[in-house]
C-alpha cells in the first residue's frame, strides 16, 4: 500500500560497465547459533560476510546489479573469505586491497530475542578502516553509474578523507551518490567498546559532521534515529528539515514495520504525509542486516531506472526476508525469491517456514557449476575390510591405502588438466585422513552416510544423521546408497522413506547437498520404469536431492528420467553413473546409451578401478608407486571413454568448479 505517490526517476550516466561501487565496512560477521541466549553465554557461532558496505554490494550483486567492493581486508584467512565470498557472488573484488599489517575486521553478534542483538565491534586499527586516499582509483570510480560510501567511512580523518576523495572524483565523471547513514554510536567513540547494541546517542559533534558532507550526496537513506543524528533535531520532522536545509538529495526513511518514506524535495509536516510504501509484516528473528537488505532492494530499482513505489516494493520485501532469517548476507533473495515473495506475500508472514520459498534460496543462489564430474568411488567399507581379510593385512593399512587413492586422483587431474571435473567418493570411516587431503582442492567431494547393504535404510553413526553433519565442511556432498524400490512391502518401504526424509531435512539445516544412489533390490521384481517410479516418489514427497545416481540405462530409459527432473525439478545438478564392479566394456556401453541424456553429468565408479590393484598392494606385491600408476591408468582410460562419448577428448578442460551458476 502507498500514500502520496510523487516519484522522479534518477538520470545516470549511460554505457558504464558497473552499476554501483560501494566503500566502507567489510568483516567478518560470528552469528550466535543459540537463539535466546545470551552473548556470554553463547557456545557456537556462524561465519558470514558481513559490514554493511559489503553486505550491500552482496545483495546488490544477487539481485543482478553489476556492483563492485572497495576496502581493505587483512593478509590472512578471514579476507580471504570475505574477498571469495563477494566474489561467488559475482561482485567485482578488484579493488579490494590486501593490508599487509593489519587484521580483518570482526563482529560478534547474538540473538537474546526480537528486540535484543548484542554485538561486539572488534574493529581496533582493522583493515577495512586503513583504506587510503592512494588506494581510490578515479577511473573505476568513473567506471560506475552509483558510487555508495557508510557513515562509519566519515568517522575517523582518516576514512573521512578517503571517502572524500571518492565523492570528488564522483561528482567529476558524473556518478551518483548515495549515503546509507549507517550510524553505530560506538564506531564513533560514543558508547563503551563493548556496547554495539545502542544505535541513537545524540552529538553535536557527528551531526556537524555529517552535515558537511550531507551536500554532496544524491541519495540519502537512513532509520529515523539515523536522520536524527544527521539533522540534530528534537524529533524526526525537525532532524529532516534541518537535512533538506543542506542537501537537495532523495531521503529515503526506513521505518521498520511501518514501510518507509520518500521525499524528493520540502518536508511535509509528517511522514506520513509523505510518500509511504507499507510492505507486509513478517515475523523477526535477526533485524541485523535487514536494513541493508533493504537498500540492496531499493538500488535494484533505483539504479535500473524504476519508480519509488517499485523500489520500495523491492526494498521492503528484501527487509522482510533477511529480518526472517539468521544472517544477513548469506540471507539476500535472488530475484526468483524475491518475485515469489512479491507474488505471495500476503500469507508469507513467516517466510521461514515456507519450502518453496526456502528451496529457492538454496537453488538459487549461486553455485559452484558442475558440468561434468569423472568421480572415482572408494567409500567402499565392507570389500575393504574384506580385501585386507584375504590379504591377511591389518585393517589399519585401509586409510593408508585410501590416501594413495587421492594421490592418483591428484596426479590424473594434473596430467589431464581436468581441473574443476574430477572428483572423490570417499567415506570418513576408513577415509577420514583421504577427506581431509581432498578437501579445499576444487574437487567434487561426496562422503557416504549409509549403513553397507542396510535395508531399511540406517545410518552409519545411528538415527542422528543431522549431529553427524555439523562437523563436515561445507564443500562435502552427503551421498546416500538406498535399496529403494516402489513395490516393496509397505512397512519397509515407509521406514526407507522416514529415513530420506530425515536426512533431507538435515541437509537443509546444514547447507550440504545431497546424492541419493537409487539401487532397487534385485530380490523383487525390476521393470523399465521401477527407478523411474522411485524418484518420482521422492518428488511427491517433497524430496529434491542435488544428484542421483543410477544404475545404466537405455535411451528411452534416460528419456525418461530426463524429462522428469526437467518437469519436477529444473534445478537438479544432474545423474552421475554408478558401476557396480562392471567391466569397462559394460560401462562403456552405459556411457554411450547416455550420450544424449540432458541430465547426465558423469560418472562415480570404483571397484572397477581399485578391486585389482589395491589387493595385490595389500598382499605386498606392488609398492605405492605401482599402485597409484594402475589405478590411474583405469581411471583415465574411463575418463577417455566419457569425454569420448559425449565428443570431449580434445576439449581443454576449463576450471568449471571455479566458475558460478548463477540461476535465472
Amino acid at each position: 500500500m502507498t500514500t502520496s505517490l510523487t516519484s522522479a526517476v534518477t538520470v545516470f550516466a549511460p554505457d558504464r560497465p558497473r552499476d554501483i561501487v560501494c566503500l566502507g565496512r567489510l568483516g567478518v560477521d560470528l552469528y550466535a547459533q543459540q537463539i535466546g541466549a545470551r552473548l556470554e553465554d553463547v557456545t557456537s557461532f556462524a561465519k558470514y560476510l558481513g559490514g554493511s558496505s559489503s553486505n550491500i554490494a552482496f545483495g546488490c550483486a544477487r539481485l543482478g546489479l553489476k556492483s563492485a567492493m572497495l576496502a581493505r581486508v587483512g593478509n590472512e584467512h578471514n579476507g580471504q573469505f570475505l574477498i571469495n565470498a563477494l566474489a561467488a557472488e559475482g561482485c567485482d573484488v578488484s579493488q579490494i586491497k590486501i593490508d599487509p599489517e593489519r587484521l580483518t575486521a570482526l563482529v560478534m553478534l547474538g540473538l537474546k530475542d526480537k528486540d535484543t542483538f548484542p554485538l561486539i565491534f572488534y574493529r581496533e586499527n582493522c583493515a577495512d578502516m586503513a583504506i587510503s586516499e592512494e588506494d581510490i582509483d578515479e577511473a573505476f570510480i568513473a567506471s560506475s553509474k552509483a558510487l555508495l560510501i557508510t557513515g562509519t567511512h566519515f568517522s575517523t580523518e582518516k576514512v573521512n578523507r578517503t571517502s572524500n576523495r571518492a565523492l570528488e572524483y564522483a561528482h567529476r565523471h558524473n556518478v551518483r551518490t548515495v549515503l546509507d547513514i549507517d550510524y553505530r554510536p560506538v564506531l564513533w567513540g560514543l558508547t563503551a567498546k563493548g556496547d554495539g547494541e545502542t544505535r541513537f546517542i545524540a552529538d553535536h559533534s557527528v551531526t556537524a559532521h555529517l552535515q558537511s558532507i550531507l551536500p554532496k550526496f544524491d541519495l540519502v537513506v537512513g532509520t529515523e534515529e539515523e536522520f536524527m543524528i544527521a539533522g540534530g533535531g528534537n524529533d524526526i520532522m525537525a532532524s529532516l528539515r534541518a537535512v533538506r536545509a543542506v542537501s537537495k538529495a532523495q531521503l529515503v526513511v526506513k521505518r521498520g514495520p511501518l514501510g518507509c518514506a520518500v521525499i524528493h524535495s520540502d518536508i511535509p509536516n509528517s511522514l506520513d504525509a509523505a510518500f509511504n510504501y507499507y510492505g507486509v509484516r513478517v515475523e523477526v528473528l535477526n533485524v541485523l542486516g535487514a536494513g541493508d537488505a533493504f537498500l540492496s532492494g531499493f538500488l535494484k530499482g533505483w539504479l535500473t531506472g524504476a519508480d519509488d513505489e517499485t523500489c520500495c516494493r523491492f526494498a521492503n520485501a528484501c527487509g522482510a526476508l533477511v529480518v526472517s532469517r539468521h544472517a544477513c548476507a548469506p540471507a539476500m533473495p535472488t530475484p526468483v525469491e524475491l518475485d515469489y515473495f512479491l507474488a505471495n506475500s500476503d500469507r508469507l508472514q513467516r517466510p521461514d517456514l515456507d519450502a518453496h520459498l526456502t528451496r529457492l534460496h538454496r537453488v538459487s543462489t549461486p553455485r559452484l557449476a558442475w558440468d561434468e564430474v569423472n568421480v572415482f568411488a572408494f567409500d567402499h567399507r565392507n570389500q575393504f575390510f574384506e580385501l585386507t581379510r584375504e590379504s591377511g593385512a591389518p585393517e589399519s593399512r585401509i586409510a593408508a591405502l585410501k590416501c594413495l587413492l587421492v594421490k592418483a586422483v591428484a596426479e590424473t587431474e594434473q596430467a589431464l588438466q581436468l581441473q574443476g571435473k574430477i572428483g572423490v567418493l570417499i567415506d570418513d570411516r576408513y577415509g577420514q585422513d583421504a577427506l581431509n587431503a581432498s578437501t579445499g582442492r576444487g574437487w567434487w567431494v561426496g562422503r557416504t552416510v549409509e549403513l553397507p547393504m542396510s535395508n531399511p535404510l540406517q545410518f552409519d553413526y545411528g538415527r542422528s544423521i543431522g549431529s553427524h553433519l555439523i562437523s563436515w565442511p561445507k564443500e562435502h556432498v552427503v551421498k546416500c546408497l538406498v535399496q529403494l524400490h516402489p513395490d516393496d512391502a509397505v512397512e519397509n518401504r515407509l521406514e526407507q522413506e522416514a529415513q530420506i526424509r530425515a536426512l533431507y531435512d538435515a541437509v537443509q539445516v546444514s547447507g550440504h547437498e545431497l546424492l541419493l544412489e537409487i539401487i532397487p533390490p534385485k530380490t523383487l521384481a525390476i521393470a523399465d520404469n521401477t527407478v523411474l517410479r522411485a524418484i518420482k516418489r521422492l518428488y511427491n514427497l517433497g524430496i529434491y536431492p542435488e544428484w542421483w545416481k543410477l544404475e545404466s540405462m537405455s535411451a528411452p530409459q534416460w528419456t525418461a528420467i530426463d524429462g522428469l527432473i526437467a518437469e519436477r525439478d529444473p534445478y537438479c545438478r544432474g545423474v552421475v553413473l554408478l558401476g557396480l564392479n562392471a567391466s569397462v566394456a559394460q560401462l562403456t556401453a552405459g556411457f554411450l546409451a547416455s550420450k544424449d541424456s540432458k541430465t547426465c553429468r558423469g560418472f562415480m565408479v570404483g571397484r572397477t578401478i581399485f578391486h585389482a590393484p589395491s589387493r595385490r598392494w595389500l598382499q605386498g606385491e606392488i609398492d605405492d608407486a605401482a599402485l597409484i600408476s594402475e589405478v590411474r591408468a583405469t581411471f583415465e582410460q574411463l575418463i577417455g571413454v566419457w569425454r569420448d562419448s559425449r565428443g570431449r577428448r580434445d576439449q581443454p578442460a576449463d576450471a568449471s568448479a571455479k566458475n558460478v551458476e548463477h540461476a535465472a
